[in-house]
């Protein structure tokens, strides 16, 4: 197992480059990261395991993640572990235990005590040479370790995410991930949560609007197998999914961009009335197999304007004016001057 030091950097990470958008999970630029895959969280008589048995128990956690961080050494991808660990000192000086709801919860149930086994990893989770331990994270958020730098140093752009909690550290870090400009993949299967209702909240509602992705372990296994490289385009016959997993249509035709229109999907939708839906070619973030994947839920399609072709016109109407060409960028103010700050 290495702990190599990070170089730091504040650069972020990039979308792949256009011509390589069908490509789901490039070995060299996509890592794994398991959270919280401990004892206190996923072993019986662990401090959090009365609240986390039933979903990992329901999704088969333990063995889809060891399943694919197996899948993973092999493929050549990094596994990267982010852990929790808590000391007197961050409950005596940091006062960790007034922060938030969690961390009052974690405090009272004594989850996490640095060097306990509650803190451990999980026989069957334990990290490896060549895998990354991070930093203990003291929130939900991992990106507050020294995540942000291993991931510069190795070059990653694509970050799929699986461990625990739904709702809260995977979330979280799921978030903050996209935020920094990182292509983020939630492993539904691999993931468990305090209850039912915070698991099934996280996967169906926010997981798809905050990822490119929401997928099985299965399917990421399919996604990155050794094999030929799949083709990149999208073809007639191509299934089309929401970032939610749900399935929006087959795709009927795809329409090459013009000097009027953008490139777009024609997905028939509707049983009995069939209505097309006219899919911009760049709302499609990721492929399996004949699986397309668009970077939108299946819930809000229906609400989006794709009742038409997407025309250049209303492609440039959507970008909005030109920075210079604001006067005022909220309006009736513009942002509060900071000194050192300069806002347009």
């Amino acid at each position: 197992m290495t702990q190599s030091t990070p170089e730091p950097s504040s650069a972020s990470a990039t979308y792949l480059p256009k011509e390589e958008a069908g490509v789901s999970f490039p070995p060299e630029r996509t890592a794994l990261l398991v959270i919280d895959p401990v004892n206190d969280f996923l072993s019986e008589g662990g401090a959090g395991w009365e609240l986390t048995k039933k979903t990992v128990e329901m999704n088969d956690v333990i063995a889809h993640l060891k399943c694919v961080i197996e899948a993973a050494r092999a493929r050549g991808i990094q596994v990267l572990f982010g852990p929790m660990a808590y000391t007197e000192e961050d409950y005596a000086n940091e006062q960790l235990q007034r922060r938030s709801g969690i961390n009052r919860l974690m405090f009272e149930r004594k989850m996490f005590l640095a060097g306990s086994w509650g803190a451990d990893f999980h026989p069957d989770l334990q990290p490896r040479d060549g895998d990354t331990v991070l930093l203990p994270h003291k929130s939900c958020d991992v990106f507050t370790t020294d995540l942000p730098e291993h991931l510069q140093r190795m070059g990653i752009t694509h970050l799929v995410i699986a461990g625990m909690t739904a709702n809260l550290c995977c979330e979280s870090t799921g978030r903050h991930a996209m935020e920094a400009g990182f292509d983020v993949t939630f492993l539904s299967d691999a993931i468990g949560a305090a209850s039912v209702p915070e698991y099934e909240a996280a996967i169906r509602l926010n997981f798809p609007l905050i990822a490119n992705a929401v997928v099985t372990v299965d399917e990421f296994l399919a996604a990155i197998a050794d094999s030929p490289p799949a083709r990149a385009d999208v073809q007639a016959g191509d299934t089309v999914r929401g970032s939610d997993h749900g399935e929006i249509g087959t795709v009927e035709k795809v329409v090459a961009a013009t000097e009027q229109t953008e490139g777009y999907l024609i997905v028939p939708r509707g049983i009995i009335f069939h209505t097309d839906t006219y899919i911009p070619l760049d709302a499609v973030a990721k492929r399996s197999g004949t699986d397309v994947f668009i970077n939108i839920p299946k819930l809000v399609v229906g609400t989006m304007p794709w009742s038409e072709p997407p025309s250049q016109n209303e492609r440039q109407a959507k970008r909005g004016p030109r920075a210079k060409e604001v006067r005022k960028l909220y309006g009736s103010h513009s942002p509060s001057a900071h000194e050192g700050v300069s806002h347009r």
